[in-house]
């Protein structure tokens, strides 16, 4: 029966490999982290990632031995990201994580940033070297971004070490050196990507620890749609390359001539938003964002009566955006008024993995 159970339920299943995989975590990990933390941070981003669902569990232990080795914890602060591609797993390093590790050192200090397209700046390259940001900004939708900059400060340097990249000459390194198509984070996460290319190139004259170099050679591998793992301190790859899998999943020009339907079957009752999914993706694989979009269509008794739907996409992102524990017991406050008992169910898993998460 317990294996049944498992079976059927991949969280329950991941959540018992990660038990018998903390003895080997704990010794690979530094000393000021967790096994434990580490295994509910992998169980977070197992349980609220379809995709990372699909992945080889030992892929995703290896990220996440790879991240306590350098020191960083997935999914906490932008420290790095558990990042599926097809089957494979990898810890990518972001942005934070970066400029954290050279401040670890106590032997410089980094920042990196974006302009957007109503900001003034001026740029100074040569015996003087400055960049100047004129005015702020309201402006907050990545598609208005038009630079990205990192400025480096080696300690007791007179001058700053400062990269200034195009949107367009950022996309051209991602199309470069891109092998995994639209499965690629920056398509997900634009502004961490932006920020991350320039922060990349001024690393390179800062001054290196053994944990920053190892983020740096295990990020350049990720970009370059590569897995790899820490071993005896040194980066490895695990895997040639990971392509893009030759999957064709529904084009936007289908689903939304599907749309309609779909809409119709749920808003009459006849079929849950579940059971759409499971429906089309019997035929091509749904993306996130399209099974999102089904999952927030309102049920036929909400429509009738005109109440407003409080949807299992609204709650489970009001849950993994919580940043405090107050804010957390707020948005489960809405749980009760999601419609369908499973979803309220594995809300409330949520739920209790979050808390655990922002208690520890």
């Amino acid at each position: 029966m317990s294996n049944s159970v498992a079976t059927q339920n991949p969280i329950a299943a991941f959540s018992g490999f990660m038990d018998k995989f903390k003895p080997q975590l704990a010794l690979a990990i530094p000393k000021h982290l967790s096994a434990d933390r580490m295994s509910r941070l992998a169980l977070t981003s197992f349980s609220t990632n379809s995709k990372l669902q699909e992945c080889d569990p030992k892929s995703i232990a290896a990220s996440i031995m790879t991240a306590g080795q350098l020191g960083l914890e997935p999914g906490v602060n932008g420290q790095g990201f558990l990042v599926p591609y097809g089957r494979t797993c990898t810890f990518v390093p972001g942005w934070k994580g970066l400029v954290d590790l050279v401040s670890r050192s106590g032997r410089g200090t980094v920042y990196t940033g974006v302009i957007f397209k109503d900001q003034e700046y001026t740029w100074l390259d040569g015996a003087r070297r400055d960049l100047i940001i004129h005015n702020e900004t309201d402006l907050d939708d990545p598609d208005d971004i038009t630079h990205a900059y990192s400025i480096g400060w080696v300690k007791d340097s007179s001058m700053p070490i400062i990269e200034l990249w195009r949107v367009s000459k950022i996309v051209k390194h991602r199309d470069k050196y891109n092998k995994v198509g639209k499965s690629h984070y920056s398509f997900r996460d634009w502004e961490m990507y932006a920020r991350k290319i320039p922060l990349l190139q001024v690393l390179k004259y800062m001054p290196q620890s053994i944990e920053l170099s190892n983020a740096i050679a295990i990020s350049h591998a990720s970009e370059a749609g590569r897995a790899a793992i820490i071993e005896n301190g040194i980066v490895l790859d695990t895997e040639p390359e990971m392509r893009e899998e030759q999957t064709l999943c529904y084009s936007d020009d289908d689903f939304n001539r599907n749309l309609p339907g779909w809409k119709k079957l749920i808003a009459e009752g006849k079929k849950t938003p579940q059971q759409v999914i499971a429906t089309a993706n019997s035929k091509a694989p749904l993306t996130a964002d399209q099974q999102k979009k089904i999952l927030e269509f309102p049920g036929p008794s909400a429509q009738s009566s005109g109440e407003i739907v409080v949807t299992y996409a609204q709650v489970s992102d009001k849950l993994n955006k919580a940043g405090d524990i107050d804010l957390l017991d707020a948005a489960a406050d809405l749980i009760g008024e999601v419609a369908d008992p499973q979803q309220r169910a594995e809300l409330g898993n949520l739920y209790k993995q979050r808390r655990a998460e922002l208690a520890g």
